[in-house]
């Protein structure tokens, strides 16, 4: 079934691959919004760009408006569209922007959707978490499982405030993924594999196993535990790794602080 028209502020990174798993399942003439020049490489006969919102056609009518755009930029961004509130669900990726808040921005009458998507939705093969605001429909909620399922896997929750931590962990998780193939190809090289070689050995040891814990139905320490022989060579990187100053507490403290972060872009 075809998706409705619809209308995406933003088309960096994250907004283009959300447009990709939208045209994949057929998307009827919609709109997106995007001063930067290479966004015009979106048009198509689905899709007509334009550089800012007082340039969105005369009587065009969607069925969502999609903000994909920086949390910093939705003061000044929002209002432009409060022309909307009442007709369409507004559905924000915007980390850190609360309901409430962008309600302020876009009138009472908004139906706003808050979600945190993850870079995977690339390769559709992301996860998102979606709280929806007061004001908001089961036919509207249904559209915006929609279009967040063409990236991916999706959850719901009641409690907002679920998302800052939602944020640290899935929203940044990716690039404490990237960062753990990147030191284990550096650290590989200071054994004396050669740099082709290494980065071989990182990437597709990073992109194996996480292939292996999406396809096992055992937790995460039950496979580590698998792999890890007494006695043998993981045992001994585990003790340097998982020492109580180690991983377990940097990652604490790292989703600590941006969880802190993602509550402090609400302001």
């Amino acid at each position: 079934m075809t998706l409705p028209p619809l209308l995406l502020v933003g088309c960096g990174r994250m907004g283009g691959a959300m447009l990709a798993g939208w045209r994949e399942q057929g998307l009827s003439a919609s709109v997106a919004v995007d001063p930067a020049a290479s966004a015009a490489a979106f048009a198509g006969a689905d899709l007509t760009v334009v550089l800012n919102a007082a340039a969105i056609p005369d009587g065009f009518a969607p069925a969502a408006v999609v903000f994909a755009v920086k949390p910093q930029n939705a003061g000044e961004t929002l209002p432009l569209y409060r022309r909307f509130a009442g007709q369409a669900v507004f559905l924000s990726i915007m980390a850190g922007r609360t309901i409430g808040g962008m309600r302020g921005l876009l009138g009472d009458a908004a139906a706003i959707v808050r979600a945190m998507p993850n870079t995977p939705a690339a390769v559709r093969q992301g996860v998102t978490v979606a709280c929806p605001g007061q004001r908001v429909d089961p036919a509207q909620r249904a559209l915006c499982e929609r279009l967040l399922s063409a990236i991916g896997a999706v959850a719901w929750v009641d409690d907002e405030a679920l998302l800052d931590p939602v944020t640290a962990v899935s929203g940044s998780g990716p690039a404490y993924v990237f960062l753990l193939a990147e030191l284990m190809e550096q650290a590989a090289i200071e054994q004396g594999i050669p740099p082709e070689l290494a980065r071989l050995l990182a990437r597709q040891t990073v992109a194996g196993s996480g292939a292996l814990l999406a396809a096992s139905a055992e937790d995460a320490a039950a496979l580590r535990v698998a792999v890890t022989s007494p006695g043998g060579t993981t045992e001994r990187a585990l003790v340097v790794l998982m020492a109580p100053d180690a991983w377990p507490a940097a990652m604490s403290r790292a989703i600590a602080a941006a969880t802190k972060r993602s509550r402090e872009l609400a302001g």
